[in-house]
């Protein structure tokens, strides 16, 4: 996955193809936010951005609350699935 996260474009196209996956297999838009929201967290703590646009993401994670966080994870899974 590191490649992935070098280029934003590429980042969202692989994030997207996921979503469409879970959804096929029946997993329900709020778990799949949990789980955006869950792999925002993992990013936050043990990835270093590796362009400017996951730097700018990292900076508003870092700054929101929990529920802000949400919505941001309920935003990149929107996003994700618009490059699809």
């Amino acid at each position: 996955m590191p490649s992935v996260l070098k280029n934003f474009d590429s980042w969202k196209k692989f994030l997207g193809e996921r979503v469409v996956q879970a959804e096929k297999a029946g997993m329900k838009e709020d778990t799949i936010s949990q789980l955006a929201y869950e792999i925002g967290e993992f990013l936050d703590e043990k990835v270093d951005p590796q362009n400017s646009s996951n730097r700018a993401l990292k900076e508003l994670w870092d700054v929101g609350n929990e529920e802000e966080r949400r919505v941001i994870a309920r935003l990149m899974v929107k996003l994700a699935k618009s490059n699809v």
